[in-house]
């Protein structure tokens, strides 16, 4: 199906109309303008995606100096390196000459940065160390053409970035999590498998169906049957709370059942969202695998599984799903007003080798499934929001109250603008 991505009829006044009408319908889908107005993307850009914490990728993928790899936001991208001093930088992937990209691959390493254009050359910190004949340019200061740079925090092994030079700091946040997240081992964790799902819909669309699981006992039947996440908390609360009352014995990790939630609106400084909760898995299924049984070495300090899997939110548009066995992050990165990159992360224990630990089609064959089908929805909810007939109708306020507390903090964020 094609369809007409842009609302060309556009203006400051009709922004401001338009949030303003959205605001008096709450609990409500959000209009078609949203998805639909270049406006509306740029403002985005500039007042939300630029200005939030972002998961941009896990330690072991820079192991030693001069490993770096990419984060592509938008139409920008971002050079993640691990310097010379050890410390982990991110700079922009803009030459300070001409502007030309000086990184093309996806990850590599090297000693410096050379720009191939014109052979300017960057200290691993972002310093310029040597622009070619510049010296006869009277009063050249390489001191000022150092490379761009974003703010940068390592939690738990996990790297993220903020293009805000006056962001709030995201350790605060994230240090209220620290003790349910830090026995998975993260730091030391292995990357089993890494895989990008590309959508072609706009990233709110994409981001809240990740919010919500209303839909999930209809479109996500392997999850369902494993998840008590997919029902009403009235008719799981019994499972929740057996698993709740054996979770610290079971797994050996004291305060595992801790529950903390500060996301959007109610997070401590803009972009700095940190939730965690620990839920039931239905009986019979120690982990996300096929059979229930374990798919790979218990994570960090875990010695044994509750029936019980930990949710956590880091940042608007970062998530993890941890079993005791294995971790599965998500991540939302909008490419462009009707793109968008889902890339999911599966983590083991550090020490642990595929084909003797655990088997990686049997690792990834539940979020696998789910993400695929989640790109169909997601189409579909794209091609529906844009026909000429759509209408929003209601969040349900139990299994949609994500969603809900998201459009309000976004509005605000866009009148912030």
């Amino acid at each position: 199906m094609s369809f007409v991505a842009n609302d060309v009829d556009d203006s400051p006044a009709r922004l401001a109309e338009q949030t303003s009408a959205q605001r008096s319908r709450p609990g409500f889908a959000m209009d078609a303008y949203f998805y639909r107005s270049p406006r509306v993307y740029r403002r985005e850009l500039d007042e939300i995606l630029f200005k939030s914490w972002l998961y941009a990728g896990h330690v072991s993928q820079l192991a030693d100096v001069g490993d770096w790899f990419l984060f592509d936001l938008a139409e920008d991208s971002i050079v993640v390196v691990r310097a010379g001093d050890g410390e982990i930088h991110a700079l922009m992937n803009v030459c300070r000459h001409r502007g030309s990209r000086f990184c093309s691959d996806a990850q590599g390493s090297c000693e410096a940065f050379v720009c191939p254009y014109h052979g300017w050359v960057y200290e691993l910190d972002g310093r310029l160390r040597a622009a070619r004949s510049m010296d006869s340019m009277a009063g050249f200061d390489p001191s000022a053409y150092s490379l761009k740079a974003c703010r940068c925090t390592v939690f738990e092994g996990l790297i993220f970035v903020n293009c805000d030079p006056n962001a709030a700091p995201f350790e605060e946040a994230l240090r209220t999590i620290e003790p349910v997240l830090r026995p998975y081992g993260l730091p030391t964790a292995r990357i089993a498998h890494r895989q990008n799902y590309p959508v072609a819909a706009n990233w709110k669309l994409a981001l809240e169906n990740y919010l919500e699981c209303y839909h999930c006992a209809t479109a996500h039947r392997a999850y369902a049957k494993r998840h008590t996440l997919e029902a009403l908390d009235e008719a799981v609360a019994c499972d929740n709370a057996e698993m709740l009352a054996r979770a610290e014995a079971k797994t050996g990790v004291t305060g595992i059942t801790l529950e903390h939630s500060r996301v959007y609106r109610s997070a401590p400084a803009f972009g700095c969202c940190a939730h965690t909760r620990r839920y039931a898995l239905y009986d019979g299924f120690d982990t996300g695998s096929r059979d229930g049984g374990p798919l790979a070495p218990l994570m960090g300090d875990f010695k044994g599984y509750d029936g019980g899997a930990g949710d956590f939110q880091l940042g608007p548009l970062a998530f993890m799903l941890n079993y005791p066995d294995h971790c599965v992050l998500y991540r939302f990165t909008p490419r462009g007003m009707v793109s968008t990159d889902m890339e999911l992360v599966w983590f083991v224990r550090g020490d642990a080798q595929e084909g003797r630990d655990y088997e990686r089609e049997s690792l990834t064959w539940l979020w696998d499934r789910t993400t695929r089908e989640d790109q169909f929805l997601i189409m579909r909810n794209s091609e529906g929001v844009h026909s000429r007939f759509f209408e929003p109708g209601p969040y349900h306020p139990e299994q949609e109250r994500m969603c809900i507390e998201f459009v309000g903090w976004y509005l605000d964020a866009l009148d912030r603008g």
